[in-house]
């Protein structure tokens, strides 16, 4: 299948300091694909890369097998909710497609459509202080979706999270995202929650170089409740912490 997001040979270096070296991968139609490396990895300017804040040195982004334009198919979530607090949360969440020159009304009336499934109705009028870090999260990821682009770039969207709502939010997001098979790549630090809400996951090197490993999960694995006694993750979880002290150790 091709991918929905493409790859290839991509690298970036500031001045001397080469940062991203022939990193190659896709993310497939439908797919969640989560990207783990330790810190200065590179994993955040892969992002600003496939957002278009920063352009390579060398090679392709494509989208459906052709080169991405200026017009990105990417919609990008960042890891703090970063939500304007002079706007009220239905024009919070319509901020990006204002941007895109979509008229308030037309932006409002989006946002309004997908409230129910976002578990976020009655709070249109609401200010982002008069949310909790959860439901502010969920204004994030709603203000993301109602783009309507195809490929979501999730930036670490519950580390600052604590772990009962992160464990919420993860939980809401596997159940909606099943609902929409949107293609999703997710950039974490947590190996757990790379397992549980990725359908593979790829290992970025600590010194710039090709991805050093990936790891295959089943999705038959029960996500929702029986994921913490899945002996089938605590293997994946082991094999990704081996991958990851090789990354941080290659061999010589």
């Amino acid at each position: 299948m091709m991918g929905a997001l493409e790859l290839r040979g991509v690298r970036k270096a500031f001045g001397e300091r080469q940062v991203l070296d022939d990193i190659s991968f896709d993310v497939g139609a439908g797919e969640v694909v989560a990207l783990v490396g330790a810190s200065g990895s590179g994993k955040s300017t892969l992002l600003s890369i496939l957002t278009g804040a920063v352009q390579p040195d060398a090679g392709e982004i494509c989208f459906d097998g052709s080169p991405v334009a200026r017009e990105r198919p990417f919609a990008y979530m960042p890891q703090r909710d970063v939500l304007l607090p002079w706007r009220r949360i239905i024009d919070n969440a319509g901020i990006g497609l204002e941007v895109a020159r979509v008229p308030r009304g037309e932006a409002r009336r989006r946002v309004r459509e997908l409230l129910e499934p976002f578990g976020l109705v009655g709070t249109e009028r609401l200010y982002p202080r008069q949310l909790s870090g959860g439901m502010r999260q969920r204004v994030s990821f709603l203000r993301t979706v109602v783009q309507g682009r195809p490929v979501l770039l999730l930036d670490e969207p519950f580390g600052a999270l604590d772990a009962i709502t992160r464990d919420e939010l993860q939980r809401w997001l596997l159940e909606i995202w099943s609902a929409n098979g949107w293609s999703i790549l997710l950039i974490t630090h947590d190996i757990r929650e790379a397992v549980r809400m990725s359908d593979r996951v790829l290992v970025l090197p600590s010194s710039p170089g090709p991805l050093t490993g990936e790891v295959l999960v089943d999705r038959s694995v029960d996500r929702i409740d029986g994921f913490i006694t899945d002996p089938h993750v605590h293997r994946l979880e082991e094999r990704l912490h081996t991958l990851l002290g090789e990354a941080r150790h290659p061999s010589s």
